[in-house]
């Protein structure tokens, strides 16, 4: 044995050969602060050997290096800018020690080689993979770039060009396209890898292959002229500007960075590298990226815990078929859990089953579904006119039209053809789940499953618990919700729940504008460009459909009257009197057609500005600024009268919610993220401005003590990570 750490060891094989193996504690390989150090350990042991021809990087895990350790990132990320960049050139020069090592490495590569891990093996000489590898930099994703020489290597082992495209994207490559790309030398079956690799090895150390010119093609100068260089960055950064967009700097950071260094050595190239990561992880996009991430992983360990406190979901039914019902049972059935899917009228049947068959025939046209996978899982969608078969069923999504009456008819009845531990579900999205309950006869078995449309995008489920719901039943439905590849959420029953109400403070706060006078137009520009939002609050209410909004509202005004009820006449009802729906029926805020891609496409309507004269307010200029802040407070309010009441249970699960219900842009990173961004004394002097426009617009206390308090609320989060 050569060197033995906690996450790897070191040892000799035969002939002058030695491996290096990563075996850290759990499940995988992450480059943590303790693994960096083991590293430089092993390469002092390495560097005092004589005898060593060649060095094999293997992994005893199923993947190689699946990237850093991210919940070490926010913690590190705060620390000052000379510590950090300190950090930076310590791990950098582990792995530059491993590429100055005086004798060929080769990486064994299986399963994921990603961030760290895939520049550790951009540090060797030769790559090796089997059929189940997957390489990248992910590190856009996350607000950053790669800060262990990937902006630096890759660039020079395949090329500026593909590198940019890769780093910028955050792709990562599956075996045959990392060969073709020249990131691995070679692809083998898994059973053949090691023997492939040791092959390799023999042929570098024989002389066959010459691993020192390689090395040096790595160390020196992007081998770009003066013409190639101009258009090849010109034309990167074009393209990046186009598809990330001004709040996403890091892909944008990665070219500059490229860039810059291109005429650079190994060493330099490093340091520029890492003056642009530092400058990343001191902005705020980088703390609300790595935050979701961080969040997300929250929400599946609950998930997790759900899963092994509750009884699997074997069998599955949903009750209404049509788009939603559709939708539904396509989620269900393409993640392995057969579903009878049962309405009263064959065309409804006909229209949730054609709705599956699109969503299959579009992943079978992507090329992510085989023909007989497609056909086993449309096989397990049950249609039918009737209950027959419905005793199997572990959980009952009930998804029929939006009308309690109907609702709790459907489930009283259901509930008499169950077995006695099934649970029922319903989709509501503002029906009170303890008035429905009120119609069973075990309200414990039941609670709120609200998807959100399109289900097969949209990856929030909202689970609601009534006050007799019992925790195995929301352990139950939460696993089943992860099963179908979606993200639950558990909050407590009130009108709205969670995310529907807090949207509506928003479109009041936009109907507010509007009969102050502000352009509707405007409004939509500045919240999508300027804020970030992926439609502005006119088109999301044409989306939504005028019609359901409007109802909405009526029953959001009825449960919070103080906040949500209103005394005019608003720019909503307008639309609904005059039959404008918004892109259910073409006309809305604005008016719609289809493309030749057969997608709706909005146009700025001109009898919309005539028919709201009645409720606009004389037409005043509004800031950017303004804009943002009437319209935002309103909901951060509602947001964290949520919390403070208990309706949803921490700040992570609040923010997710809203990225992935209501697709809060992501680079703010939820209304809790934003709120530590801006700082909560700030955000209590904006609020306190606009306190006379009415009570949706004053701060709840618990914010106003932690903002007297210097207080955050993810100061737990990063004192943990």
């Amino acid at each position: 044995m050569i060197y033995q750490g906690d996450t790897l060891s070191v040892r000799y094989l035969e002939d002058g050969l030695a491996e290096l193996n990563l075996d850290a504690p759990g499940s995988v390989n992450k480059f943590d602060r303790a693994t960096l150090k083991s590293l430089a350990e092993a390469l002092d042991a390495l560097e005092s050997k004589t005898d060593i021809r060649a060095l094999l990087l293997t992994s005893a895990k199923s993947a190689f290096v699946v990237g850093a350790d991210i919940t070490e990132f926010l913690d590190m990320f705060s620390s000052p800018e000379e510590e950090l960049a300190q950090w930076i050139a310590d791990a950098n020069a582990v792995f530059s020690r491993i590429e100055d090592l005086p004798f060929p490495t080769i990486s064994v590569i299986s399963g994921f080689a990603l961030g760290g891990g895939c520049e550790c093996i951009l540090s060797t000489d030769f790559r090796i993979a089997d059929s189940t590898a997957r390489i990248g930099l992910p590190e856009t994703k996350l607000g950053i770039i790669p800060g262990f020489g990937g902006t630096v290597r890759m660039p020079r082992l395949i090329g500026a060009d593909t590198a940019m495209e890769l780093i910028t994207a955050g792709k990562e490559s599956k075996a045959d396209a990392a060969l073709k790309l020249g990131l691995v030398d070679a692809v083998t079956a898994p059973d053949d890898l090691r023997d492939a690799a040791l092959a390799l090895a023999q042929q570098a150390i024989d002389g066959k292959l010459n691993w020192e010119q390689r090395r040096s093609q790595k160390k020196a100068p992007l081998q770009l002229n003066k013409m190639e260089a101009t258009m090849s960055f010109t034309m990167a950064k074009g393209m990046v500007a186009q598809v990330a967009g001004r709040h996403y700097p890091a892909p944008m950071a990665a070219v500059i960075a490229i860039e810059e260094a291109s005429r650079s050595s190994r060493d330099e190239a490093l340091l520029i590298e890492s003056k642009h990561f530092v400058k990343l992880v001191k902005g705020p996009v980088t703390q609300a990226l790595v935050g979701l991430f961080l969040n997300d992983q929250f929400l599946k360990s609950k998930a997790k815990k759900a899963a092994k406190e509750g009884k699997d979901t074997q069998h599955a039914a949903v009750l209404g078929a049509g788009i939603m019902g559709g939708g539904i049972a396509y989620q269900s059935a393409s993640r392995g859990v057969p579903v009878l899917m049962k309405d009263i009228s064959q065309a409804s049947l006909e229209m949730g089953m054609k709705e599956a068959s699109k969503l299959l025939n579009k992943q079978l046209d992507r090329g992510r579904i085989k023909g007989a996978k497609m056909a086993e899982v449309l096989a397990s969608i049950t249609p039918s006119l009737h209950y027959a078969g419905i005793e199997q069923a572990d959980i009952i999504v009930e998804a029929v039209v939006e009308n309690p009456k109907i609702k709790a008819a459907v489930l009283s009845e259901v509930e008499g053809l169950i077995s006695e531990d099934a649970v029922l579900t319903s989709n509501t999205s503002t029906i009170p789940i303890d008035l429905l309950a009120k119609s069973l006869k075990r309200p414990e078995n039941f609670c709120g499953m609200h998807f959100f449309n399109p289900v097969h995008r949209m990856p929030l489920v909202e689970v609601i618990r009534g006050k007799d719901t019992s925790d195995e039943t929301i352990s139950r439905v939460v696993a089943y919700a992860a099963k179908m590849g979606k993200s639950p959420v558990v909050v407590n029953d009130c009108p709205g729940f969670f995310v529907n109400r807090v949207l509506f403070p928003y479109f009041a706060g936009f109907s507010l504008l509007l009969r102050d006078g502000a352009d509707f137009t405007k409004i939509d520009k500045v919240m999508e460009k300027k804020f970030g939002w992926p439609m502005g609050p006119a088109y999301l209410l044409d989306v939504v459909g005028i019609d359901t909004a409007h109802h909405a509202q009526a029953v959001m005004a009825e449960g919070f009257p103080t906040r949500m009820a209103k005394d005019y006449r608003d720019g909503v009802d307008v639309m609904f009197e005059q039959n404008r729906y918004g892109q259910k029926n073409g006309v809305g805020f604005y008016k719609y057609s289809i493309d030749r891609k057969g997608k709706p496409k909005k146009d700025v309507d001109a009898d919309v500005a005539p028919l709201l004269s009645s409720v606009v307010g004389s037409e005043t200029s509004f800031s950017d600024d303004e804009i943002i802040n009437r319209m935002m407070v309103p909901m951060i309010n509602e947001v964290v009268r949520c919390l403070e009441e208990g309706i949803i249970a921490t700040p992570q699960e609040a923010d997710m919610a809203l990225v992935y219900g209501l697709g809060f842009p992501p680079f703010r990173g939820g209304v809790f993220r934003y709120l530590d961004t801006i700082g909560l004394q700030n955000y209590v002097a904006i609020a306190d401005k606009l306190a006379n426009l009415g009570p949706a617009y004053e701060v709840p206390q618990g914010l106003r003590e932690k903002a007297t308090k210097g207080e955050g609320y993810f100061d737990a989060q990063r004192q943990s990570a």
